[in-house]
């Protein structure tokens, strides 16, 4: 049903590992079925005269909410309501554990609990903080240096917590995000960010939540003013090049893509090639190489660092363990440190931040460009899986909204995106991140429990590449994308790809991704009459493997590229049976799928497959096209009919009632075509 417009990417909600559940249950002595327990003395704690018991009480909490057989217990004995102001406690250890819970609470919890979290008026006492915390560091710049840098530290910590709550809760709730635009918390935020150079962990977390709530968010750009684009422009140009920096000035960059429509026309080409160069910068990085390096740099710190240890210990002999009060303060510091889930980086080991930084860059970088790659008008013929038309409103409110800058037209647009996607040779790397990753690199991640994550984060970036190829085939003119020649390489190279992994219907993510590309790179080489490289047994290898995922997306390309090869096939010679084999299998999607729109999808192929050619006729006749097509026919409009405004969005329903009218007109072009072949 025409092009596939991908969809552009939201952050994905936390989800709890059962690593974390486990040990949040350990930690509290008690299963999850048993929450009621250890939720009621939390909270009862939580009003306790001691600042300590109530700092205790939020770390618990903090370990607790990581259970999610535990939040409807925490919502019922309103856990919110009861920390919320704890974040404006007189004691600033108490503070920072209570926005780490609340931090913790809206991570695990994803949308309904972060909805509830704005009902509770947990915005309230959070924006006040931020005010104190801003405040605090301006007045902290007076105290004595000692006093002054114990301060700032914890008054930075408090911040770094709250952001994360704000950057949660507003990725979750639009409520959150008009309340961020009516507080004034943009110039709360952008002046943390502004010590970029001095708490990058702190500026990262603004990063995010600035990426956030400047996403379609039309009223909030009205409150940009020059000093507040030159906050971004410092952190997004920072000569510092640490993986932590990288991954900074990668965010930045997404929050000023985001801010376009109020940059003057005679400086987007510019600002559009700075964000484009920092991009292809973050991905001309070797990850899996860098991922080696700093695994073997942990290993050989480690080493050197018990051997100091036993040198000491020899020394000294055991006095030093002999101080309680010395050793009691800074484990319980790092207990509650360690049990605060992190979105961006690992709270210890330099190491593994560095690694996650980088990769959670390149991830962050493709993200982007796809998003760049969407933000043109949509045409009528393109077809769009969009995950709820309340995005599609947004989107049209972005595109045609009046933000004091001049707005430029999608095609004046889509000629800065591409010379400068060219320009910097953006295809070239994003191929090279389709082949992630590097099994050397898995291989060392997969011996060590706390880099082992890092696996997940490496296929996310191939994925995400995938999707990223599939855009710019889609956009880009083949002489962009190296040619012919180059468009046949990338067909093998997918293929290889994919039937070099035996099981990857498996990987759904993957499929989807792969499919998608596959799907745009094959419908572009048809239209310029490229040859194709799948074999027919290829195709109806990834075909009968797609057609069985729970996922429509994988449902929807993989008929699509059905109906595109056998569009191609029906104009050759010698393709009847592999016709028929289509044919066969498309009919069967068509009448037995239960999505409609993989059903549309499939009727659509088969109008593409059959509409000309000797061969497609005879094979037309030959697996009963027509007969079969009258029969589901008033079947089909009976589903539109009765399953279309419950189940599908108003674009895909428009859609579906195309293909239900070029149904009824393929149906009397195949009745003249039976005629002819029958008599």
């Amino acid at each position: 049903m025409g092009k596939s417009r991908t969809k552009r990417f939201k952050r994905p909600q936390f989800s709890p590992t059962g690593d974390c559940q486990a040990e949040a249950a350990a930690a509290n002595g008690t299963e999850p079925e048993e929450d009621d327990g250890p939720a009621a003395e939390l909270l009862e704690k939580l009003q306790h005269p001691s600042a300590e018991v109530r700092e205790c009480a939020c770390a618990g909490l903090a370990r607790l909410v990581q259970q999610r057989p535990v939040l409807p217990g925490l919502a019922r004995r309103d856990a919110v309501r009861r920390l919320g102001p704890l974040l404006l406690d007189p004691s600033l250890a108490v503070r920072e554990t209570a926005a780490g819970a609340l931090r913790n609470l809206s991570a695990c919890g994803g949308f309904e609990v972060c909805d509830d979290m704005v009902t509770k008026d947990i915005m309230t006492p959070l924006v006040a903080l931020l005010k104190e915390c801003s405040t605090g560091l301006d007045s902290n710049e007076m105290s004595p240096q000692k006093k002054k840098d114990e301060n700032r530290n914890s008054i930075e910590n408090i911040a770094n917590e709250a952001v994360n709550v704000l950057w949660n809760i507003c990725e979750c709730s639009s409520r959150a995000v008009s309340i961020f635009n009516k507080e004034g918390c943009l110039e709360i935020v952008l002046k943390y960010l502004s010590r970029f150079s001095t708490n990058v962990d702190l500026a990262i977390s603004v990063a995010y939540c600035l990426q956030t709530v400047t996403e379609d968010n039309p009223e909030l750009l009205k409150s940009f003013s020059t000093p507040a684009l030159h906050v971004l422009e410092s952190a997004m140009l920072s000569p510092v090049n640490s993986m932590e920096y990288l991954l900074l000035k990668t965010l930045v960059a997404g929050t000023i893509w985001n801010l376009k429509d109020i940059i003057p026309s005679r400086s987007q080409a510019e600002i559009i090639n700075a964000i484009l160069k920092i991009l292809s910068e973050v991905l001309e990085m070797d990850a899996g190489e860098t991922v080696i390096q700093m695994k073997e740099a942990e290993t050989q710190r480690i080493k050197t660092a018990a051997e100091t240890e036993d040198t000491l210990q020899n020394a000294n002999g055991d006095d030093l363990m002999e101080d309680d009060e010395m050793e009691e303060i800074p484990h319980r510091r790092k207990v509650r440190r360690k049990t605060f889930i992190s979105d961006l980086l690992p709270p210890t080991d330099k190491e593994l931040r560095e690694a996650i930084a980088l990769l959670t860059a390149q991830q962050t970088a493709l993200e982007i460009i796809v998003n760049m790659c969407c933000s043109e008008d949509p045409t009528d013929d393109e077809w769009e899986e969009l995950s709820s038309s309340d995005e599609s409103d947004a989107f049209m409110e972005n595109s045609l909204s009046e933000c004091g800058g001049q707005l430029l037209s999608p095609l004046c647009l889509s000629h800065e995106v591409h010379t400068a996607l060219t320009h910097h040779l953006l295809p070239k790397k994003i191929f090279d991140k389709t082949t992630f990753p590097n099994s050397v690199a898995v291989d060392v991640c997969s011996r060590s429990p706390t880099w082992k994550p890092l696996i997940r984060k490496m296929n996310t970036i191939q994925c995400r590449a995938l999707v990223c190829l599939q855009s710019l085939v889609s956009l880009l003119d083949v002489d962009h994308l190296g040619g012919p020649a180059a468009l046949q390489t990338l067909a093998q190279h997918l293929s290889q790809l994919l039937f070099s992994q035996p099981d990857f219907a498996k990987h759904v993510d993957f499929l989807e991704a792969i499919s998608g590309a596959l799907r745009a790179l094959l419908q572009t080489m048809a239209s310029k009459n490229i040859p194709q490289c799948m074999t027919p047994d290829q195709l109806m290898i990834l075909c009968t493997a797609g057609i069985h995922s729970s996922n429509v997306g994988v449902r929807v390309n993989v008929v699509s590229i059905l109906g595109i090869t056998g569009s191609v096939l029906a104009k050759e010679d010698g393709t009847l049976d592999t016709l028929k084999t289509i044919g066969c299998f498309l009919l069967e999607v068509a009448t037995k799928d239960p999505c409609l729109v993989v059903a549309g999808e499939a009727l659509d192929a088969l109008f593409d497959v059959f509409a000309d050619g000797k061969e497609a006729e005879r094979a037309s006749v030959q697996i009963k096209l027509l007969s079969t097509l009258k029969e589901f026919q008033p079947v089909f409009k009976m589903k539109i009919r009765k399953e279309g405004r419950t189940k599908y969005s108003p674009d895909q329903l428009c859609v579906l009632d195309n293909v239900k009218m070029n149904l009824r007109r393929f149906v009397a072009y195949q009745e003249t075509v039976e005629k002819r072949l029958t008599t």
